[in-house]
């Protein structure tokens, strides 16, 4: 007979060992649930959207028998998502490469990886503000270069965290081999140690894409929207982000169902990336 199944505090272990796991099991259930709950509702509900004219006309009038849909929101989000994925991608590199190469002992490093922590966890309406109040307020008007700059700020934290702890696993005999070779510090680093975890940045780079694709209150103090068809950056742009939370709260029929259809767009775009960033690039990157 076995002793180990006789010991009480085996038992007792065991029983506390498979609760938890069946707690565990519970909860992603759950999650899950609730996941495809939402996936489902936005299929039934948004799928009717989708047409061309989804793409090719702009927001309309409210009460309009004319049709419409989302093409200048779907441009004006383009326009600011993508300029704010240029300028944070090389910042939020840069400073993830200088954290990982002369952060270990530099007390200007630390307060950078406290203060990246804090815009992680901080509040999008926060960071809208921020921007409103520095930018918009001198400006006197909303634009879409203030909506950018919003964007930016939430998506640079995200590249530099994740760039840091990529070029953390490369291991140090590989670094050791190019310094014995006579390489510069410099060129260690960008040729070396950054190579060898490419993957793994561009990971992190369509993660801060997916985390702004969908932001909408920082939007409202700085882009807000514009009702017609617009790619002028220093005037109100309209995004789709913003366009789904007033059509979402409309009377209007045909705005509610072209809000559905938005928020479809934006959500199978954000899903879309991230399996993208944790399937194929995550692959190449080493472990």
């Amino acid at each position: 007979m076995n002793t180990a199944s006789t010991n009480p505090v085996y038992r007792r272990r065991l029983l506390g060992h498979r609760i938890g796991i069946a707690l565990s099991i519970a909860a992603m259930a759950i999650g899950i649930a609730f996941l495809l709950w939402i996936l489902a509702t936005l299929l039934v509900k948004g799928f009717g959207a989708v047409s061309p004219m989804l793409f090719t006309h702009d927001t309309p009038a409210p009460g309009s028998d004319a049709g419409g849909g989302l093409r200048n929101a779907i441009v004006g989000t383009v326009l600011m998502v993508g300029l704010s994925t240029l300028v944070s991608t090389p910042i939020g590199i840069l400073a993830g490469m200088y954290l990982a190469e002369y952060g270990e002992r530099n007390k200007f490093a630390h307060v950078t990886r406290f203060v990246t922590d804090i815009m992680l966890s901080a509040p999008s309406i926060v960071i809208g503000l921020f921007v409103y109040a520095i930018y918009v307020a001198h400006a006197k008007h909303f634009s879409g270069y203030a909506g950018t700059i919003a964007l930016s700020l939430i998506a640079v934290p995200v590249v530099v965290r994740t760039t840091d702890n990529m070029l953390r696993l490369v291991p140090n005999s590989l670094l050791e081999a190019a310094f014995a070779l006579g390489a510069p510090r410099w060129k260690v680093a960008m040729l070396v140690r950054l190579r060898a975890v490419k993957a793994g940045v561009v990971t992190g780079v369509l993660l801060a894409l997916a985390r702004i694709a969908g932001e909408t209150a920082p939007l409202l103090f700085t882009a807000l929207n514009n009702q017609f068809f617009s790619k002028d950056m220093n005037a109100p742009l309209a995004n789709l982000p913003v366009v789904i939370y007033q059509f979402a709260m409309s009377p209007y029929d045909d705005w509610r169902v072209l809000a559905w259809g938005g928020a479809l767009l934006v959500t199978f775009t954000v899903l879309l990336l991230n399996i993208l960033s944790r399937t194929v690039f995550s692959q190449k990157t080493p472990r």
